[in-house]
C-alpha cells in the first residue's frame, strides 16, 4: 500500500492511502489521524490499511484526486532521522572534499549522522537558505521507516523492522561542510531541512524491486529540467538497510517510526554533464563537480542558487514514479 499526509493545519497532517498510479485517495482518519500513531498501533491498522487500499485500486471505492501539491512529508516530523552511507562510489568521489578525512570514511561499516527530525519539508516546499553563497547541493536517497528495533540488532531484526521505503533530498549546504566537520561534531550547518516525497510504500507493493534490502530503480535526478542523474539505487551498495540498520543500533535502540536514509545513490561510471538520455549520472552535484576535475581539469556545474528547480523521483521498470516526486525551489530566506 501507498501512504501519505495531506496537509490540514495540523503538524503531523492527515493520514491517507493513496491508489497504485498516484491519481486517487482514500482518508485514513478512521483507522488512525496520522502516520506516526498508525506506526504506534501497526499490527492493528496495517490490515485495515491494506484493505482500504486494496479496495481503491480495484475501484470498489472511488476516492478523491490527489494532488500532491496539497501533500506534507509522509511523516512531517519523526522521532529520529539517522543518514547512513550505503554507496562508497558516492564516498571515494567525495573523499577529496575539503574537509573530509579518510580515517572519518571507514570501510568496514557504515558511517552515520543524526540529522534533525522535528519538521521534515514537504516535496514542494522551497529549499530556504540564508544567502546564495553556502554551495547548495541536492542529496537524493532512498529511505526506510522502521519499527522499534532493540540494541545489538541482528540482520533478521533489521530486515524485519523495515515497515515503509520512501526517497528523500537530503540537502547540503557545501560551503559550510568543512567547517562542521573540522569543528568535531559533525554535520550540523551543513545539513538543513531535509525533503520527502509525498508517498511512503510498504516492501510488499514493491514486490521484486525491492529484495536484498535494498530498492532496485533509478532514482532521477533534474535541476531546471536537465537531468543530472538516474543512477540505479540497487547496484553498487555496499551497506544495505540491514547494514545501516545493525549498526546504528550498536550503542541504542531505535524508536518506532526512526528514518533511515541510504546516503546519496550512487553508481560507478566515468561520464560527465550534460547527460545522454542514457546516461548515469549523479545523485548530487558535488559528485559531478569532482568527476568533471578528474576529466577536464575543472568543475563547471554550479551549485544550486535562488530560483533554481530541483525534481527528484524514483521509476519503476516501465519509468512510473512510485512515491511522487519531490519538486522545489531554492529561495532566499526574507
Amino acid at each position: 500500500m501507498k501512504l501519505a499526509s495531506l496537509r490540514n493545519g495540523r503538524p503531523d497532517g492527515h493520514l491517507v492511502i493513496v491508489s497504485r498510479d498516484l491519481t486517487r485517495f482514500a482518508s485514513a482518519g478512521r483507522i488512525a489521524s496520522n502516520l506516526q500513531d498508525a506506526l504506534d498501533e501497526w499490527s492493528r491498522c496495517a490490515p485495515i490499511l491494506q484493505a482500504v487500499s486494496d479496495q481503491l485500486n480495484n475501484g470498489e471505492i472511488a476516492g478523491m484526486p490527489f494532488d500532491p501539491r496539497e501533500a506534507l512529508a509522509p511523516l512531517p516530523r519523526a522521532y529520529q532521522w539517522i543518514d547512513g552511507s550505503g554507496f562508497m562510489v558516492h564516498l571515494d568521489r567525495v573523499r577529496s572534499l575539503q574537509g573530509s578525512k579518510d580515517a572519518e570514511l571507514q570501510d568496514e561499516r557504515p558511517l552515520l549522522y543524526q540529522g534533525g527530525s522535528d519538521g521534515f519539508l514537504a516535496p514542494t516546499d522551497p529549499i530556504l537558505v540564508p544567502s546564495d553563497d553556502l554551495a547548495v547541493d541536492f542529496e537524493a536517497e532512498v529511505v526506510v521507516v522502521t519499527a522499534p528495533v532493540r540494541m545489538r540488532a541482528t540482520r533478521e531484526d533489521a530486515e524485519k523492522a523495515i515497515r515503509l521505503i520512501g526517497i528523500c533530498n537530503d540537502v547540503s549546504l557545501r560551503r559550510l561542510v568543512a567547517g562542521d566537520l573540522q569543528e568535531g561534531f559533525g554535520f550540523f550547518h551543513s545539513k538543513p531541512a531535509t525533503s520527502f516525497a509525498p508517498i511512503f510504500v510498504t516492501p510488499d507493493e514493491l514486490g521484486d524491486a525491492w529484495r536484498n534490502n535494498r530498492l532496485h530503480m533509478r532514482v532521477r535526478a533534474h535541476v531546471n529540467d536537465s537531468l543530472y542523474g538516474q543512477p540505479n539505487a540497487g547496484k553498487d551498495v555496499r551497506f544495505d538497510f540491514a547494514d545501516l540498520i545493525v549498526e546504528a543500533t550498536r550503542t541504542r535502540a531505535l524508536g518506532n517510526g526512526t528514518i533511515i536514509g541510504s546516503g546519496t545513490v550512487a553508481n560507478a561510471h566515468e561520464d560527465i554533464l550534460p547527460l545522454k538520455r542514457d546516461g548515469i549520472g549523479f545523485g548530487c552535484i558535488a559528485e559531478a563537480r569532482i568527476v568533471e576535475k578528474i576529466k577536464i581539469g575543472k568543475a563547471r556545474t554550479p551549485f544550486l542558487k535562488s530560483g533554481d528547480r530541483v525534481h527528484i523521483e524514483a521509476v519503476d521498470a516501465e519509468g512510473r514514479s512510485v512515491f511522487g516526486a519531490i519538486d522545489q525551489k531554492v529561495a532566499l530566506l526574507g
